[in-house]
């Protein structure tokens, strides 16, 4: 039972739980809609490198406008922002519905869609991600923040293999419905919230570049935050483009449909859940550095070995590890940004770890896509972690008495 209590605290705050659970059910509609939209794409096709420009289309603008979205998260009521932002979502999941089940579904439109996800999602997730300390308090944040990311890998295991059976048994068309669907989960559980006291920063009178300085200055300033964005930098570019690979992976390497695609999806999704629960329990001993570093290096590692995996057993237990290796990777880092941070700063300081985290995603999907159409399917994941691998070797090594205590943290 002390077990269960400590991997469960922040659930004991009732808004928490209220948001928590609604998030479950929508993020698990928004992978549905992932899964189903890029496998769509590849059908219509065909090419690796226009699945990855859809992928870049859904984070261009996560890169061009997150660092503003964290100045206006820090300014108005977070609640007020994720109603105006899954509203938005649900919109767009309408539509993308009509527009397959009418049978007049263009690429141009998946692409503008996609775009406009983008923009929403550009607040959206940073105002998730500072809204939960509101929801626990600071006693309850690390636990928070790792329960708050076993949200989306729940969703990462149900929601493309229930994509997978939902495209094989009903239709692709029935997969946007269910997002659109979900979105009302969150919506509700959002209403159900009773009102914080908001956590807003007084800087409604200054420049809006000035306070996005702040937030910049703030990480340059932290070693320990500069350092862990250098390593989101390179892991988060190179190493986060499944979305992009595994179709391709699962069609020319495996030689596979939706449901080999859905199932490679839904590994990655274990790895991650058990690594989620697991740093949830860990959240009780602090930051954890040493796993940090290895993780790191690990996902890369496991990404170039997977230029000698041809079968699907050996596939799913190398994408149970690498989802694990990923979600350690994206908990640490999430603990290390919003650890003591002001919280007038909070929104703008998550809004560059979001940006980190899937604003440089644009760069590496279509540099892997890219890489699957010249040379193969095959090359998709190597060529990302042998990447990855020479450009974090400098970044550790320039770092070196950085990374010694965090190798070491008893002797500090």
């Amino acid at each position: 039972m002390n077990v269960f209590r400590s991997t469960f605290s922040s659930l004991r705050n009732r808004n928490f739980r209220y948001f928590w659970f609604g998030q479950i059910i929508s993020v698990m509609g928004t992978w549905i809609q992932r899964t189903a939209q890029t496998w769509l794409v590849y059908q219509m096709t065909n090419s690796a490198f226009l699945v990855g420009v859809l992928t870049a289309c859904q984070f261009i603008p996560i890169l061009l406008l997150t660092l503003i979205a964290g100045t206006v998260i820090d300014r108005h009521p977070k609640k007020l922002i994720l109603l105006t932002t899954q509203t938005g979502f649900l919109i767009l999941g309408v539509i993308m519905t009509i527009l397959v089940y009418a049978k007049i579904i263009q690429y141009w439109q998946i692409l503008l869609i996609a775009i406009l996800h983008g923009v929403l999602q550009s607040f959206d997730t940073p105002t998730r991600q500072s809204y939960v300390v509101e929801l626990v308090g600071q006693k309850d944040l690390m636990n928070g923040i790792s329960l708050n990311s076993t949200v989306f890998n729940l969703a990462k295991i149900a929601g493309p293999s229930l994509a997978g059976i939902l495209m094989v048994k009903f239709s692709v068309g029935f997969c946007f419905l269910v997002d659109s669907i979900s979105y009302l989960a969150v919506l509700l559980g959002l209403f159900l919230i009773q009102q914080t006291p908001a956590l807003i920063a007084k800087t409604q009178k200054r420049y809006l570049w000035k306070d996005v300085k702040e937030g910049l200055a703030y990480v340059w300033q932290h070693a320990a935050v500069r350092m862990s964005a250098e390593l989101m930098i390179i892991v988060c570019t190179l190493n986060y483009n499944n979305n992009v690979i595994i179709p391709i992976f699962a069609k020319t390497v495996l030689n596979s449909g939706a449901q080999t695609y859905a199932s490679l999806l839904s590994a990655t999704g274990i790895g991650s859940l058990i690594a989620a629960f697991l740093m949830s329990y860990l959240s009780r001993f602090g930051l954890q550095r040493n796993i940090y570093l290895a993780v790191g290096l690990g996902t890369a590692t496991l990404q170039t070995l997977m230029i000698f995996v041809h079968t699907y057993p050996l596939a799913i237990a190398m994408m149970v590890a690498i989802g694990f290796c990923n979600m350690v990777f994206l908990n640490q880092s999430n603990a290390s940004f919003q650890f003591s941070i002001p919280n007038g700063l909070r929104g703008r300081v998550m809004s560059i770890y979001v940006l980190l985290n899937q604003g440089t995603t644009p760069i590496g999907s279509l540099f892997v896509g890219s890489v699957m159409d010249v040379f193969s399917g095959a090359w998709g994941f190597p060529s990302c972690g042998i990447l990855a691998l020479l450009l974090l070797m400098p970044v550790l090594y320039l770092n070196r008495n950085l990374v010694n205590k965090w190798l070491h943290p008893t002797q500090q």
